[in-house]
């Protein structure tokens, strides 16, 4: 809950951004903040890395990174509800999959009615908008999978650090160079960066770095019917910051949502956590 309230924080934040910074060049600003502020907590170059160790750190890194600056690029193109409707097929697809209990499936059945109602979808969307929502579905899937991987090993959080840092400079020429084209001068504007500062530690660093630790206690299949509380989150969020009031149809859809994390909280019969297939 920690983590994904200061998620969406962070996105509310991140609104101001858009109307002078290209979605793209806000997700990069988000990584790299993040990435500056794990290196410095967690300094992973005191241990060392072998060539598999670095090489996984920076798929992760690579896919966390795919993921915002899809979603990014989505909402600037179509509703926020629909966006996060569809980018919901990754981390629910993730636990339909890694389940083996009947009541998983029934959890994740009433997790998707619940986001659905609570994303409000619209089918005359704009279609590059749901191409990139549907990237950024895939990449949480990918996020979901690698994080459970990494955290697997006990370095997770320096997995984190170096992953989006790497990330966050093999991928800067072809970010920053588009922006640059389009308007340097957000470049020399100080609440560019400050604001990027802020969306990074909110958005990422915190609730990222509280995944790791949650990925140790649970199976990613668990983690991904938990991540249905970001809907809920942020329809709270949406209420207290930007004065959204939610509808018959998103109450009912918080009900759905709670409901199912009630019917996958109770342990399996081994106690032991699920894994991905």
């Amino acid at each position: 809950m920690v983590g994904a309230i200061s998620q969406y924080v962070g996105a509310a934040i991140g609104v101001f951004l858009f109307e002078t910074t290209e979605p793209a060049t806000v997700a990069w600003l988000r990584a790299a903040a993040a990435a500056v502020a794990l290196l410095a907590w967690r300094r992973p170059w005191r241990r060392r890395w072998n060539r598999r160790q670095a090489g996984v750190a920076l798929m992760f890194g690579l896919v966390t990174i795919a993921m915002n600056i899809a979603i990014y690029e989505a909402i600037s193109r179509i509703p926020l509800g629909t966006a996060v409707a569809i980018e919901f097929l990754g981390p629910t697809a993730v636990a339909a999959l890694g389940s083996r209990r009947r009541r998983d499936f029934a959890a994740v059945g009433l997790a998707c009615a619940g986001v659905l109602l609570l994303a409000g979808v619209e089918f005359d969307a704009n279609l590059i908008g749901v191409l990139f929502a549907l990237v950024s579905a895939a990449m949480w899937a990918g996020y979901i999978l690698l994080g459970k991987r990494v955290a697997d090993t006990g370095d997770g959080l320096d997995s984190l650090a170096v992953g989006m840092a790497l990330a966050a400079v093999i991928l800067a020429p072809a970010i920053l160079a588009p922006q640059a084209h389009i308007d340097a001068s957000v470049f020399a504007d100080s609440r560019t960066w400050l604001l990027g500062l802020c969306i990074g530690l909110l958005s990422t660093a915190i609730p990222y770095a509280l995944d790791q630790l949650v990925f140790v206690q649970i199976g990613s299949a668990k983690f991904a019917l938990l991540l249905a509380l970001l809907p809920v989150t942020a329809t709270l969020i949406g209420l207290v910051m930007l004065r959204q009031t939610p509808t018959i149809l998103e109450i009912v859809g918080i009900a759905l949502v709670v409901v199912a994390l009630l019917l996958s909280a109770r342990e399996s019969t081994d106690g032991q956590p699920e894994t991905p297939p």
